[in-house]
């Protein structure tokens, strides 16, 4: 049974499938995207957009006036690929060695681009549509970029919409979750100071192996003991360096660690435990410790009246049998959280497939996204502009 779209959409899918076949065959890392750049706004300049280009370095923003509504709408796409080997074998696969559209980005950009072309021939909506193409959402925080350098008094947005395709649900089917939809991401990086010394003499040194041990040890209870039983938290130490010899009790150790929480009051009592109990840990042994605590990207908070708005657009669209029902929040993270702390708005999702026709999770070098939800994903985005700027 063919997924839903739009009959026009449908007659230019070829081009669209082109686009984003394109894209993820030259992939840029994040601040680099200038070439998906330069082809996201030839396009919108060629369909009618008023085009500006460099926000927050290689962002793109489209702005489409329709009519005399005063409803002001932004949706957005990210355009920025990772530092990752394709492995896919796909014809169109990333002839860029070390970087390969791991996540999609190159799906979300093709499918907002086909809504414009779109939007901008039909014109059926009436107010001011700003499509916004985001670079850096890999951990660079893109749009904090794109908003300290006034994106927001350049296009003031009366709510935004921003999607991302996920594996492992039904390919095209649409997934809307208000309230904490994503979680919060913060790294500490932590680098224990003792005394270096020699293997054979321990006593003599104060191990930062034991004590950053130890650190890493006690950092299990925060989870299981300060955060509330029914909140989430994650507290992941990705990584532990100290010394290169079995014989050397090293000087320092370092430990990178990423913080994840759905509420604020727990993003914050974490910060605060995790700090007390590595400084604790380190003088049990003797040791000092130094901690980079990085305040990331913030909680993705979908506002539930755009969010209900949101759900009945599909809902009117597609009926119950299109939505993914039961979606739960994810603990990965999203820079769309800072728009969404700026206006209200709705993150949704998009079904990239199950089992073989969904492909290997996200950030794994095996994944492509699946050209079969473009068309649903970019009829979605119309339908979507159109109520939300309709008369």
């Amino acid at each position: 049974m063919p997924l839903p779209a739009l009959a026009d959409i449908r007659q230019h899918e070829e081009e669209m499938v082109a686009i984003r076949r394109q894209i993820h065959a030259r992939p840029e890392l994040a601040y680099q995207e200038h070439e998906t750049a330069a082809l996201v706004a030839e396009r919108l300049e060629r369909w009618g957009y008023q085009v500006h280009r460099g926000l927050g370095g290689t962002g793109v923003v489209g702005t489409l006036r329709n009519g005399s509504g005063t409803r002001r709408l932004g949706l957005r796409a990210d355009m920025d690929a990772l530092p990752i080997t394709e492995t896919s074998g796909k014809p169109w696969a990333s002839r860029v060695l070390g970087t390969m559209h791991a996540c999609g980005h190159d799906g979300h950009t093709a499918m907002l681009l086909a809504a414009a072309r779109h939007l901008a021939a039909t014109r059926r909506f009436d107010g001011m549509l700003h499509l916004v193409f985001q670079p850096a959402e890999e951990g660079l925080g893109g749009a904090k970029k794109m908003i300290e350098d006034g994106f927001f008094e350049l296009f003031p947005c009366d709510a935004m919409f921003g999607l991302h395709n996920m594996p492992g649900h039904p390919v095209g089917k649409l997934g809307f979750l208000a309230g904490p939809m994503m979680a919060s991401s913060d790294t500490a990086i932590v680098t224990v100071r003792g005394k270096g010394g020699h293997g054979a003499q321990p006593h003599k040194a104060v191990d930062t192996v034991v004590a950053a041990a130890s650190i890493v040890m006690a950092l299990q209870t925060v989870v299981s003991r300060n955060v509330p039983p029914l909140d989430m938290g994650i507290v992941t130490v990705g990584a532990f360096h100290a010394g290169n010899a079995p014989n050397v009790i090293p000087e320092t150790a370092t430990l990178r660690l990423t913080i994840r929480a759905y509420r604020p009051e727990v993003r914050d009592l974490l910060q605060e435990r995790i700090t007390a109990i590595i400084h604790a840990q380190a003088a049990v042994y003797g040791a000092t410790a130094e901690i980079d605590y990085q305040r990331r990207y913030p909680m993705v908070i979908n506002d539930a009246a755009q969010t209900a708005f949101a759900r009945q657009v599909a809902l009117d669209w597609v009926g119950e049998a299109g939505l993914i029902q039961n979606l739960q929040p994810l603990t990965g993270s999203e820079d769309f959280s800072f728009f969404l702390e700026k206006v209200p708005g709705c993150y949704f999702l998009i079904g990239n497939g199950e089992g073989d026709a969904g492909g290997c999770d996200v950030h794994n070098p095996g994944y492509d996204f699946n050209d079969a939800a473009l068309g649903t994903g970019a009829s979605y985005w119309v339908k979507l502009a159109q109520a939300y700027l309709s008369n």
